[in-house]
């Protein structure tokens, strides 16, 4: 009994961090042409990720867009995912030479690209171009 108790108390102080974590965190969501085209529409903040699950350098760069996409400094980014392998008309549509590509746009201007960059520092300053008036 008093280890179900202890269970269901962790587990709900998890969901509290889950919770806090994703409150004014940047939205991460798989590439689709409306939803990239209505922020490019907004002028918004967005990130473009061209990753392949098989992708060493994609690897070692998702915890460094899950941390920066935590900031409150990026609450209105919206990060897009483009799959390598499945989404090849998407990749060339937007230039894309090889898997670990960030693209940064505001709106509809391009401010910074990256190809297997895997330096925080270099990363970061990617998101801030897209933050920049």
């Amino acid at each position: 009994m008093k280890t179900r108790m202890v269970s269901a108390l962790a587990a709900g102080f998890v969901g509290m961090i889950a919770l806090a974590t994703t409150t004014g965190a940047a939205e991460l969501k798989p590439y689709d042409k409306a939803s990239f085209q209505a922020a490019q529409q907004k002028n918004q903040p967005i990130v473009v990720d061209v990753w392949a699950s098989w992708c060493p350098t994609c690897r070692a760069q998702e915890p460094i867009i899950k941390t920066l996409a935590a900031s409150p400094d990026f609450s209105e980014l919206t990060i897009f995912r483009v799959d390598f392998d499945t989404q090849k008309d998407v990749v060339r549509a937007f230039g894309a030479q090889s898997q670990s590509t960030l693209i940064a746009f505001k709106g509809k201007t391009e401010t910074s690209r990256s190809v297997g960059d895997t330096s925080a520092q270099k990363i970061e300053a990617l998101f801030r171009s897209t933050v920049k008036n």
